[in-house]
């Protein structure tokens, strides 16, 4: 049947994480409803790595993620210049292919990918091909978009996932390694085991600048793999990526200028950690609460409970955003790794708090205590956003 003939209950344009998890869990609720996926690209879910620590999600939603988590480890471990430590947080992640496989699993979810969209109203869709598609709920998840509510720094990354010549040896995934030279600001390479002898091996820059230079980052992670000893046999994939750090946000400017034709969700709604770049905790959230909504399935209330989590979600985070500045705008580049460094001496439930975007008072307290790793002039100057 022709595109064009067709009528969805609702429609996402953009099959990424965010959309993906809010089909899923909006059919599970309205086994009625007719759903599709508009992506843009080849294949929905692209090519990535969704990682999360347990106390990130509730136990209700671990359980609906758990079909879905390709990897899980019960420990995760942190090294830097003046220590290393093993941290009993459980981690795990999702991969593009096990996401994939549920939704295109999942009765009542259409996938049209190759489909690029050329114009979003809020009842329907036109796409470059001239098709058109009639919806009552039309939800925007084409990933992040600069607007002038908020200021960013940048998360860069290129990860290799590889086959070793010989067992790798880790037992856990390393979360940062901040040993390694200091360029472009904070610099670390993250590592996840998935078998004794495989590994993806990732370097990351919490960077002022959004240049991406894979050639250099494959070169340096080649590096440091022959540092540690292995031998790259062969890479079974790449991925890389540009994330935002969140320094300044204006939600209330942020939602009058996101377009009311869709229900922006993910990052086109600007819902990630702000520190971390994370953002499967927030897409969880989306989900969870697009799913239990009882009212019309429409965009106009469907944006109404958006907005509540963009606006609330806003406000939890002005501490997190804080912090941001004094990571960008007081330490030094070469310097930033101090911050960290610092952090991840403080206690393994702070820390828990801290990525879950629930730090309490006490929490805020105690980052904020002692001797800044920044100089205090500039930390001052950070205060007000």
């Amino acid at each position: 049947m022709p595109v064009s003939d067709m009528n969805f209950d609702a429609v996402f344009v953009g099959g990424g994480l965010a959309s993906c998890l809010s089909a899923l869990r909006l059919r599970a609720a309205r086994p009625d409803a007719r759903i599709a996926i508009f992506e843009a690209g080849p294949a929905i879910c692209g090519n990535h790595t969704w990682s999360f620590h347990g106390p990130d999600v509730s136990a209700e939603a671990h359980g609906w993620l758990a079909p879905m988590v390709a990897h899980r480890w019960e420990r995760q471990h942190v090294i830097f210049p003046r220590y290393s430590r093993m941290l009993e947080t459980p981690y795990m992640c999702l991969t593009s292919e096990t996401l994939r496989a549920q939704v295109r699993a999942a009765e009542g979810i259409e996938v049209f990918e190759s489909r690029p969209v050329a114009a979003i109203a809020a009842e329907g869709l036109t796409l470059e091909d001239g098709g058109s598609v009639a919806a009552a709920c039309v939800f925007d998840g084409r990933g992040f978009a600069p607007s002038p509510a908020s200021e960013i720094g940048f998360q860069k990354f290129l990860g290799l996932e590889v086959e070793c010549a010989a067992p790798h040896g880790l037992e856990a995934p390393v979360i940062m390694d901040a040993t390694v030279p200091q360029r472009d600001g904070y610099c670390f390479i993250y590592l996840l085991p998935f078998s004794p002898t495989r590994v993806l091996i990732e370097e990351t820059y919490y960077s002022d600048g959004h240049d991406l230079s894979p050639q250099v980052l494959e070169e340096n992670i080649r590096g440091y793999a022959a540092a540690r000893g292995w031998q790259i046999e062969t890479v079974v994939r790449r991925e890389q990526g540009v994330l935002p750090i969140a320094l300044t946000l204006d939600a209330e400017a942020l939602w009058r200028d996101l377009p009311g034709t869709a229900v922006p969700i993910g990052l086109r709604a600007h819902l990630f950690h702000p520190v971390t770049g994370y953002s499967l905790p927030t897409a969880v959230d989306t989900a969870g609460r697009i799913a239990a909504h009882t009212g019309p399935l429409t965009t106009g209330a469907l944006r109404a409970v958006l907005q509540a989590q963009v606006i609330s979600t806003a406000g939890r985070n002005v501490f997190l955003r804080m912090l941001n500045r004094m990571l960008f705008r007081a330490a030094e580049p070469e310097k930033r790794y101090l911050v960290l460094q610092r952090f991840y001496g403080l206690r393994e439930g702070l820390i828990e708090r801290f990525y879950a975007g629930r730090p309490t008072l006490a929490d805020k307290a105690r980052i904020l205590a002692g001797k800044p790793p920044v100089p205090i002039g500039k930390a001052m100057g950070c205060i007000r956003e």
